[in-house]
């Protein structure tokens, strides 16, 4: 549940009560600390996770990050679609409108479980050709389809899991997903040990322990993620329905039949996010593509560095979740004054505390990169390219935090089409050009390039408070 303190200050937004300076920050950051905490379990644990299949060696570890890209187009489909009605929730639950909300939560579960069954059935039947469609070498081909499969087959849960997770985000309540999500991360990091390595012996002080594993390598860390997500999916669904102050559906009655109505909401604010995932996960499998030929070494290093990296844009993330929250209700309580005053300081927080990691991160690259491979070409070439990329983290802390701001507000149209315009045009041409003469290094260059002009332009419009100037979708 949300803290009494966090419910006292969302209630002063949906009332029309002052807000001063102090309530604003002490919101902003009450709401940002459970979402960063979940960010920062998450990459603690991917860390372990790369490093239980980094020790794998070179070829394993290239044949998940040839297919991860690929996950990450299903996931943010995942999100688009449960994008679409938590920004509904929240807008309305700041109007002061409850039963409509639970209106659009019972639709949403409908809706959200046929289009994750439907990219389910997509999914399986693109399982076996997709390696080799990214250009994949044969010798990685198998475990990579393998590990695709499996995810893939579980992606309802993941569905189900995003969506009653945003949704008690929507109103205010970040703590506990904050506490599921570093619940999963821990769930999956047990399950892949005990499922990636078989059964050994450990002597600790003397003490010689047998520990029981399963030894199915790239199967087992496919097994232990959908695993954690199961778990995780019953408790958030649990909370939200059973424990929301808002939102929880016992004890309550309503049609859980999708009205055309809220699909059409939902459409105009998913559509152009799902649009923006399919065209920015198009360019992050290009540019898979365009490392793969590079070989596993190059390849592995690409994904390890990837992995790294999310540890300065943890904060990033965790004040655009927050910022949707913020702006979103301010949005559907019709205070525009609140929504530009939100959006500024949940930037500038996010802008200053990945400058700060992106310092770290520049210092200590070789550390980080040895945490998760003992291989120690990709050690240095995953260190260079991390070192390229801290000089973007202020900008792209920028970028993350307006995104998040301007979903809050219902404007996703124009933010996708700059992501993707970036993207697509900056980054991809300069990597294609840049790898020739320079390879994994040319490809970081362009993307460190395209990051600082990604945030700029988010700056430039954010700054003109255009994306203040959407109706409130509460009232359409």
């Amino acid at each position: 549940m949300a803290g009494k303190n966090e419910n006292r200050l969302i209630d002063l937004i949906k009332t029309g009560a002052p807000m001063t300076l102090r309530h604003q920050l002490q919101l902003t950051l009450s709401l940002s600390a459970p979402a960063i905490m979940a960010q920062l379990s998450s990459i603690i644990m991917q860390y372990i996770d790369a490093s239980m299949v980094g020790s794998l060696g070179a070829n394993d570890s290239a044949s998940i990050g040839l297919v991860s890209t690929t996950m990450w187009l299903l996931g943010g489909l995942l999100s688009a679609a449960a994008i679409g009605f938590t920004v509904q929730v929240a807008h309305l639950l700041g109007a002061g409108k409850d039963s409509d909300a639970r209106s659009v939560l019972r639709q949403s579960l409908v809706s959200c479980m046929v289009f994750s069954l439907a990219l389910t059935a997509i999914g399986v039947a693109i399982a076996w050709q997709l390696p080799h469609w990214l250009g994949g070498h044969e010798d990685i081909c198998h475990n990579a389809s393998l590990y695709f499969l499996i995810l893939a087959l579980f992606l309802p849960f993941l569905e189900v899991e995003i969506l009653a997770g945003g949704m008690l985000r929507s109103s205010g309540n970040m703590k506990v997903p904050g506490i599921l999500n570093i619940l999963m991360c821990v769930l999956d990091v047990v399950f892949n040990f005990l499922l990636i390595f078989p059964s050994r012996d450990l002597t600790i002080s003397g003490i010689s322990l047998h520990i029981p594993g399963a030894g199915l390598g790239v199967m087992g860390a496919a097994l232990g993620t959908v695993l954690a997500e199961v778990v995780t999916c019953s408790l958030m669904l649990y909370f939200l329905i059973y424990r929301s102050r808002e939102l929880k559906l016992r004890g309550t009655r309503g049609s859980f039949k999708p009205t055309a109505h809220c699909l059409r909401k939902a459409r105009t604010i998913s559509i152009p996010v799902a649009l923006q995932s399919i065209m920015m996960c198009g360019a992050y499998i290009a540019t898979t593509a365009i490392v793969a030929p590079l070989g596993s070494v190059a390849l592995a290093a690409n994904a390890f560095a990837i992995t790294a990296e999310s540890l300065c844009y943890m904060p990033g993330y965790g004040f655009s979740e927050a910022a949707t929250t913020l702006v979103g209700q301010s949005t559907g309580a019709g205070r525009k004054d609140l929504c530009k005053r939100f959006a500024y300081i949940t930037v500038l927080l996010g802008v200053v505390s990945m400058s700060l990691l992106g310092v770290l991160m520049y210092c200590f690259a070789p550390q980080m990169m040895a945490l998760m491979s003992p291989v120690q070409e990709i050690v240095d070439l995953g260190a260079q390219c991390l070192r390229i990329e801290a000089w973007a983290e202020p900008l792209y802390a920028a970028s993350i935090v307006s995104y998040g701001v301007m979903v809050g507000a219902g404007d996703t149209l124009i933010p996708s089409m700059m992501n993707l315009g970036s993207m697509w045009i900056v980054r991809i041409t300069l990597a294609s050009l840049l790898v020739v003469s320079m390879g994994l290094i040319g490809v970081w260059t362009a993307m460190c390039i395209e990051l600082c002009v990604r945030g700029t332009i988010f700056l430039l419009r954010l700054w003109s408070g255009k994306w203040a100037r959407k109706t409130s979708l509460s009232n359409a």
